[in-house]
């Protein structure tokens, strides 16, 4: 059976916007995260190492609570979005076009959560082992679309951020 595979995504501190790198268990850059500046609604485009566009992350206007599409060759393959009640911990429903939905929980703003499938851990988000502001691993299992679950740490992320700035009305300090 074929190892996780294990990525380290950090938020580049000096960059135009929110841009992040994600290198793979190797140290080896894996995929680039531009935030693009100046759009109506936030925008983030995922490229692998050859520059290929792997998803665009898109914020959908006008919608009820927060919500994020993520896009693959131009079609919608999963929207993201804060669960309304969620008594104990963080929570987020991916639904998945053509698939089945996940849902990742667990202390968001602490980078201490799981995304799951049907009940089943799929991927694993934890700062745990960096003291580095804004940097944690992806832990990610055999089969799923990498390039997906990537896209959601993005948006949950994103919308961690912009949750802390809503309530502090500034940007958090880790």
């Amino acid at each position: 059976m074929p190892d996780k595979q294990r990525y380290k995504m950090r938020q580049r501190l000096l960059s135009l916007g929110e841009d992040y790198v994600i290198e793979d268990s190797a140290g080896d850059l894996a995929f680039n995260v531009d935030g693009k500046l100046f759009r109506i609604r936030e925008t983030f485009v995922i490229t692998d190492r050859r520059g290929a566009e792997v998803a665009t992350i898109r914020q959908k206007l006008l919608a009820i609570r927060e919500t994020m599409n993520i896009e693959r060759g131009g079609e919608v393959i999963a929207t993201v979005r804060k669960a309304l009640i969620a008594p104990f911990r963080d929570k987020f429903l991916i639904d998945v076009k053509g698939g089945e939905d996940l849902v990742a929980q667990g202390n968001i703003t602490e980078h201490e959560y799981v995304i799951k499938r049907s009940g089943e851990t799929v991927a694993e988000i934890s700062k745990q082992w960096f003291s580095i502001r804004d940097t944690y691993a992806i832990t990610i299992d055999p089969g799923q679309d990498d390039g997906l679950i990537l896209a959601i740490a993005v948006v949950i992320d994103e919308m961690a951020h912009d949750r802390d700035e809503d309530h502090q009305g500034h940007k958090r300090d880790d």
